[in-house]
């Protein structure tokens, strides 16, 4: 029988590319969803439809999954199929089927959703139960052997839900209590790679490590006093603090003219604070504000070129759909 599951998008609040380094971080998810539809077939092969990037019947045999030619659009679930394998010893046929509530150009954790959610389909369809902390350690593994240096925030997320303090590669996951954050989120129109960003930054810390660690420093700090302001709902002090993030990502040079446009124009409509989320070059960015601005800060960042996201935050992480 067809196993059904799904994961949130996520949105990072506070904490960029600190994190990578083992500093903090604070993460929300949003009401977006991934979901996945995985089940056993007769035939050899790994057969994966996902329209939303271009796989409209791929197909792989198993002995050659997470090798050759892999679009770009493939390589999650083959690499998350392969690894999960390798671990238990035994392949089956597979067909697998994803549909997503938010478009993977957003930059809301679309890739760590996928992983996720083919890990936790897998344990279910194959009846081999994972703990949350198995899922994450798994999921985090897959990610590095895909894309190397990352920190894993996104991963907890997908699996935990809500709103997380955490620990780059999950040292620490504390979920934070707190119903809802009032985000206005803006699209900047330019699709971001994360890898790539990250690289840069690594670059800035190899030619200027006195620099960047300072400025991680600075950002942990701010992580810290952004905590104590979502669970005391002061979100006017959490949007000084969002701003003070964002003069420090400028530092690290992974802002765009794009998303400092939307910053400064939500800001100039009465946000308490806006910054870019994410590894910056482009993505989203999101701003706070007090409910009688929030429309004007939307109208604003919509004139300046945004699509703005209407999302709710704080939602349940990975779940059985059926």
């Amino acid at each position: 029988m067809p196993i059904t599951v799904s994961a949130p998008g996520k949105l990072m609040l506070l904490g960029e590319h600190a994190v990578v380094y083992g500093n903090p971080c604070l993460v929300a998810t949003v009401g977006q969803r991934l979901f996945m539809t995985v089940s056993k077939i007769d035939e050899s092969i790994l057969r994966i439809v996902s329209k939303a990037v271009g796989l409209v019947n791929y197909q792989k045999d198993l002995k050659n999954v997470g090798q050759g030619d892999i679009p770009r659009g493939a390589r999650f679930v083959e690499g998350t199929v392969k690894h999960y394998f390798e671990i238990y010893k035994f392949k089956s046929g597979l067909q697998i089927n994803i549909k997503s509530d938010f478009s993977p150009l957003y930059g809301f954790g679309s890739s760590s959703a996928v992983i996720v959610c083919t890990l936790y389909g897998l344990s279910i369809l194959f009846n081999q139960p994972l703990t949350l902390r198995q899922l994450f350690d798994m999921s985090y593994q897959v990610v590095q052997e895909i894309e190397g240096l990352r920190s894993g925030f996104d991963i907890a997320a997908a699996i935990w839900g809500g709103c997380l303090y955490f620990i780059g590669n999950g040292k620490v996951i504390e979920p934070i209590q707190v119903n809802d954050i009032p985000l206005i989120v803006g699209y900047s129109g330019i699709k971001a790679d994360t890898p790539t960003q990250v690289a840069q930054v690594a670059n800035l810390k190899r030619r200027n490590p006195q620099k960047t660690n300072r400025i991680f420093s600075e950002i942990n700090k701010l992580v810290e006093k952004a905590k104590i302001a979502i669970i005391q709902k002061n979100w006017k002090q959490f949007g000084i603090l969002m701003n003070s993030n964002q003069l420090f990502l400028r530092q690290l040079q992974v802002s765009t003219d794009k998303l400092e446009l939307l910053i400064s124009t939500a800001l100039k409509a009465g946000a308490w604070g806006a910054k870019l989320s994410g590894a910056g070059g482009g993505d989203c960015m999101i701003a706070v504000a007090a409910d009688d601005n929030k429309e004007s800060v939307k109208l604003a960042i919509t004139q300046a070129g945004g699509q703005v996201i209407e999302v709710e935050t704080n939602v349940i992480g990975v779940r059985l759909e059926n």
